[in-house]
């Protein structure tokens, strides 16, 4: 749990409506952690705003696994969709176009496809 003592040292991350913070406390027996914080900006009906914020904290006992795992999650990412954002090409109520239904029996609308060009 946090101890309400001031940040050791701390980097924000502006991404649009989004603000992470990152954030090294210290503990009550003197021994650092690290608590992540998502902030992020909603508006209400009447253009006042308000922020919804999550936070997680990570002990040291955990920095490596949790280091390893979320490598391998931006690897696999990064692996499957590319570095393009592609949300950003969209509005809100983006809604994927739906290819039309091919029968199972069908075969003249299939390409030949070598899986290694894709």
């Amino acid at each position: 749990m946090e101890t309400g003592q001031e940040e050791i040292y701390s980097k924000v991350l502006r991404a649009g409506r989004r603000t992470y913070f990152f954030d090294i406390k210290e503990t009550k027996a003197s021994d650092y952690y690290l608590t992540i914080t998502e902030s992020k900006k909603f508006t209400n009906g009447d253009g006042s705003f308000f922020y919804k914020k999550h936070k997680i904290f990570l002990y040291k006992e955990d920095f490596v696994e949790f280091k390893e795992i979320l490598g391998e999650m931006f690897d696999y990412v990064i692996k499957h969709k590319g570095q393009e954002v592609i949300s950003d090409r969209y509005k809100k109520d983006f809604k994927p176009e739906h290819s039309p239904e091919i029968s199972k029996n069908d075969s003249s609308s299939f390409t030949d496809i070598n899986f290694e060009d894709i």
